[in-house]
């Protein structure tokens, strides 16, 4: 954070800024209009705002304003829309590097205000690299806060959904048990912001999907189960199925609580067509217990079935 003195140096900066400014405008060039083409508009004023420098009348006099006040109209005019700032800086920078002298009716005034122009650029460069890293500091700051908050929100609601899965795990209703894994599974994949889309029919009602999510633009389709008895692959045949007759970016991901039987990974190795890979009921509790992000164990078991061709792929194996 800056601090009272360089808070009051900057104010006092930009304050000297406007000033020099409005000198520049009335002192580098002498005819207005030559005034509004190599001052104004190089610095970026909006061409009503240029107009008006070149036609707004004194409202007591009647007679059309001297370069100084219509520069102190176009300047609050700006200021009205925070666009002043920018101007200002221009006009510094401008006059700083000016070298038309012939156009000033008082060169050693015009010079005068070169000299002011080329000090000042420095100031302001400065206390604009202040300002900078004082606004990237509230961002990074802002960024950490959301994140920590973020991940408190995390931690609280996991907890919710580890002591949901820890009940249903003494639960005997299996079909409950089923029901309630795939909440579990969607809340948790919504929790990660994890894309994920529940329970649904297509095929005119003739194919039941118990999830879907995408990740990294591939989308994949799940299969739950909670039953007492392993999983065999006549079960992940139903899944192959379901990810043949979707589109080509598609792959599977079946989640059995209670494992799989022995001969599921072989089986699944041979096949040719390798799309599906295996979650089980520990890596969901790992997710929950926040011993590993859903993301970064999602991503690790998808790269070992594309580049090792293993379908399974321990969590404790993740490193």
């Amino acid at each position: 954070m800056m601090t009272d003195h360089e808070t009051r140096a900057t104010t006092l900066t930009d304050a000297d800024a406007r000033r020099l400014a409005l000198e520049a405008i009335a002192t580098l060039v002498y005819v207005k209009k030559t005034a509004a083409d190599q001052v104004l508009r190089r610095v970026g004023v909006p061409e009503d705002l240029i107009r008006r420098f070149l036609t707004e009348r004194d409202p007591a006099t009647g007679e059309k304003r001297s370069k100084r006040d219509a520069g102190a109209l176009v300047l609050e005019e700006l200021a009205r829309t925070g666009g002043d700032h920018a101007v200002i800086r221009n006009i510094v920078a401008l006059a700083a590097d000016w070298s038309a002298f012939h156009l000033a009716q008082n060169e050693y005034q015009a010079r005068a205000v070169v000299q002011k122009a080329r000090e000042l650029r420095g100031v302001l460069a400065a206390a604009d690299a202040r300002e900078l890293a004082e606004a990237e500091a509230r961002r990074e700051a802002a960024a950490q806060q959301r994140q920590r908050e973020q991940s408190e929100m995390i931690k609280r609601q996991s907890a919710l959904l580890l002591a949901q899965l820890d009940q249903a795990a003494s639960s005997g209703e299996h079909q409950q048990r089923g029901y309630l894994l795939e909440d579990l599974l969607n809340r948790t994949f919504d929790l990660y912001g994890v894309p994920v889309l529940r329970a649904f029919r297509r095929n005119g009602g003739g194919e039941q999907i118990d999830a879907a999510f995408e990740l990294d633009g591939w989308h994949y389709i799940v299969e739950c189960r909670w039953r007492t008895r392993l999983a065999d692959i006549r079960q992940l045949d139903g899944l192959a199925g379901q990810v043949a007759r979707s589109g080509r970016q598609t792959m599977g991901m079946f989640l059995s609580v209670e494992g799989w039987s022995e001969h599921v990974v072989p089986l699944l190795k041979q096949n040719p067509n390798k799309a599906i890979f295996l979650m089980e009921g520990f890596d969901l509790r790992a997710v929950l217990d926040q011993r590993i992000d859903l993301r970064r164990l999602l991503k690790a078991k998808i790269s070992a079935l594309n580049l090792e061709a293993e379908p399974y792929l321990p969590m404790m194996e993740i490193s």
